[in-house]
C-alpha cells in the first residue's frame, strides 16, 4: 500500500521524485520509498519542508501524525530549564550530567576551553573510561575557514585557533585511554552541544559575542519528543566527518 495523497500531490503540483529529492536534498530513492512504503515516513524536518513544497498540511500527507498541540506539548515537556547565558548555568551541573552518561558521553564544541580547566571533568572522563562508558570529544579544527570566521565573529580573531590546540594540550592526559576519542571538525557550528545519554546542553552560538553569553537549554529526551534527537543527530553528523587525531599535536602535524 503506497501513500497515495503524498503521490498525487507531487504529481498535482508538476514535480518528480528527481525534482523533490534535489528540493529537499536526498536521494530520489528516498522519495520513492517515502511514497511507495506508507511505514517509511520522513523525518519530521522533512515532512514539513515536503508539506511547504507540496502546499499541502503535513495532517493531510501524513494522517496518522501527531497534531501540532501534540508536538507543542512534547517539546515543552524536553526542556528542562532555558539559561539566558551559559555563565548562569550551575558549574556543578555539567559533572553531575556526565557522571549519569552510561551510553553517550558526547563533546561537540570548537574550543570548550572553560572545561578542559575542570579538574573534576577531566577526572570524570578518565573514570568513565575505566567504566567503559564511550567518550567523543569534538573540536575545532583550528586550521579550518570555519574557525577563523568563527573567531572573527566572536571579535577574538586567531585567539579561536589558540584555544582548541590549548585546550587539546589540556586533555593530553586523556588521549589513549580506552573508549576516549578525539575528532576535529570542519563545520559551521552553531550550538556548542554536551551530551549524557538521554540529556543534553545546548549552548547556542550567537554573532558578536562569546558562547559564555549565549543561552543554554537543557533538554531531556522523551518519547515522542524531538527537539532531543534534533540535536543529538546534528552530534552525529558532525562526528561522522569529522578527522580522528590521536595526539594533541595531530592538528599541526596535518598542515605542517
Amino acid at each position: 500500500m503506497a501513500n497515495e495523497r503524498l503521490r498525487g500531490a507531487i504529481v498535482e503540483r508538476g514535480l518528480t521524485f528527481e525534482e523533490v529529492a534535489g528540493r529537499l536534498g536526498v536521494a530520489s530513492k528516498t522519495v520513492e520509498r517515502w511514497v511507495s512504503n506508507p511505514d517509511r515516513k520522513p523525518y519530521r524536518r522533512f515532512q514539513y519542508a515536503l508539506a511547504s513544497l507540496l502546499q499541502y498540511e503535513v495532517s493531510y500527507l501524513w494522517p496518522d501524525e501527531r497534531t501540532m498541540a501534540e508536538v507543542t506539548a512534547s517539546g515543552d515537556a524536553e526542556l528542562v530549564k532555558l539559561y539566558p547565558h551559559r555563565s548562569a548555568v550551575p558549574q556543578s551541573l555539567w559533572p553531575q550530567l556526565y557522571a549519569k552518561s552510561q551510553t553517550h558521553f558526547d563533546v561537540l564544541v570548537y574550543s570548550g576551553f572553560w572545561l578542559t580547566e575542570d579538574a573534576v571533568f577531566r577526572r570524570l572522563v578518565k573514570e568513565k573510561s575505566a567504566a567503559g562508558v564511550p567518550v567523543r570529544f569534538m573540536l575545532g579544527d583550528p586550521d579550518s575557514p570555519e574557525v577563523a570566521t568563527r573567531g572573527a565573529d566572536e571579535g577574538i580573531g586567531g585567539a579561536m585557533a589558540s584555544k582548541i590546540r590549548n585546550a587539546l594540550m589540556n586533555y593530553s592526559s586523556l588521549f589513549g585511554l580506552p573508549g576516549v576519542e578525539f575528532r576535529l571538525h570542519s563545520t559551521t557550528l552553531y550550538n556548542s552541544i554536551y551530551r549524557s545519554d538521554n540529556e543534553l546542553l545546548a549552548n547556542g552560538h550567537v554573532y558578536g559575542v562569546g558562547a559564555y553569553l549565549a543561552p543554554v537549554l537543557h533538554l531531556q529526551r522523551v518519547p515522542g519528543g524531538e527537539l532531543f534527537d534534533t540535536y543529538a543527530e546534528s552530534v552525529e553528523r558532525v562526528w561522522e566527518s569529522a578527522r580522528p587525531i590521536s595526539s594533541p599535536t595531530d592538528c599541526a602535524e596535518a598542515h605542517a
